[in-house]
């Protein structure tokens, strides 16, 4: 089946790897960081969601992005500074709120189709990665919310998901530790959470049984054209004297963030851009177990969603911040999260919480670039 090199090392690049090596090519992984999952897919929501598949190209984002510009704690957070690619990414978002619908219901089949294979993936290999499958639930303050999630079902079933609605009494009654006064949500109960880093890490070393191959530590420099292939030139991200190149039938980029330089190298233009989430997680002491929920959340006004990773652990993550490729984890923006959580699961001990940022690779219309090169054979 000839010899594919896979660009990445996350959730996205191990899948890839393994489908690959389930149909009999043989696959070569590269990736910068020494483990599989230390960017995006090390310490995010959670959630192993088709509900949350409503894309973000609406006029209303747009206008709570300006409002809350000067907001260092808004769920939404642009930094003024201008540059090309967020700029040249903001106009093409735009440009997409006229599809919203149809990205929309085609986001949520995929989604569908992603968790059926994830569920399917984990249990054939024997991945433990402290899978929750209790459902999800959205979560809603007041009747304008609620009335706007309605028409966003209405959307998620068109595309096929199993999505009902639930009164604050129902709320209640599906996760007993949360706290607040909600006016409804909407629950969908197979809809699952779990530790993606985990799944992924677990993943990798199925690839390895299967006769995968993981180079850790490089980054790409170069991908030429060869005949009937590529040949990808790396060296060390530590060591720049450290050189290789490996020739491949194919190349499938899966660098997450860096996809777009990865892609400029062989003339694809790919428009990704690095939008930050933040999380924390609370390490859930024996005596504090039933006091954190088990059952996956996400509130539409906090923009925040959970998950329960086992018994000790619980995640809160949320908020999307425009600034580039910038790392910090702010403590601005670590704090309503805190917040949160005290505040809506007031008998949990918080703490003691590890403090994560990274960054989302998305395009303008959400929906992921799969498929051949435009410009680029074998890619």
């Amino acid at each position: 089946m000839g010899h594919a090199i896979v660009i990445g090392a996350g959730i996205t690049g191990v899948t890839t790897a393994y489908a690959l090596l389930r149909r009999g090519h043989a696959v070569t992984v590269l990736e910068r960081h020494p483990y599989a999952a230390l960017e995006t897919s090390f310490a995010n929501g959670g959630q192993l969601s088709a509900s949350n598949a409503e894309v973000w190209n609406q006029w209303s984002n747009v206008a709570h992005g300006l409002r809350w510009i000067f907001t260092r704690s808004a769920p939404l957070l642009l930094n003024p500074k201008p540059s090309w690619h967020k700029m040249s990414w903001l106009a093409e978002f735009i440009g997409q709120i006229r599809r919203y619908e149809e990205n929309t219901v085609e986001t949520v089949r995929l989604a569908i189709e992603a968790r059926r294979h994830l569920f399917e993936i984990a249990a054939r290999e024997g991945i433990a990665f402290d899978l929750e499958k209790r459902g999800l639930m959205h979560v809603y303050r007041d009747s304008a919310s609620f009335a706007h999630a309605a028409k966003v079902n209405a959307l998620l079933k068109r595309g096929g998901l199993e999505r009902e609605p639930v009164t604050p009494e129902e709320i209640r009654t599906i996760e007993p530790t949360l706290d607040g006064t909600f006016h409804g949500g909407f629950f969908t109960p197979r809809d699952a959470s779990g530790d993606i880093c985990r799944f992924t890490r677990g993943l990798a070393q199925a690839c390895a049984r299967l006769g995968g191959r993981f180079v850790h530590g490089v980054e790409v420099g170069a991908i030429r054209e060869a005949e009937g292939g590529r040949v990808v030139e790396w060296q060390g991200v530590d060591d720049a004297q450290a050189k290789g190149a490996l020739a491949a039938d194919q190349v499938v980029i899966c660098a997450g963030v860096g996809s777009r330089q990865i892609a400029a190298l062989v003339g694809e233009r790919l428009n990704v851009y690095p939008v930050k989430g933040y999380s924390i997680t609370v390490a859930v002491k024996p005596e504090d177990v039933d006091r954190a929920p088990r059952v996956a959340l996400l509130d539409d006004a906090a923009k925040i969603v959970t998950s329960r990773l086992g018994d000790t652990r619980f995640r809160v993550a949320g908020t999307a911040e425009l600034n580039g490729y910038n790392r910090d984890v702010r403590a601005d923006r670590i704090a309503p999260l805190v917040d949160w959580t005290r505040r809506h699961f007031p008998k949990l001990d918080t703490s003691d919480v590890a403090v994560w940022a990274g960054l989302r690779p998305m395009l303008p219309g959400m929906l992921p670039r799969v498929g051949a090169s435009r410009r680029a054979r074998n890619v």
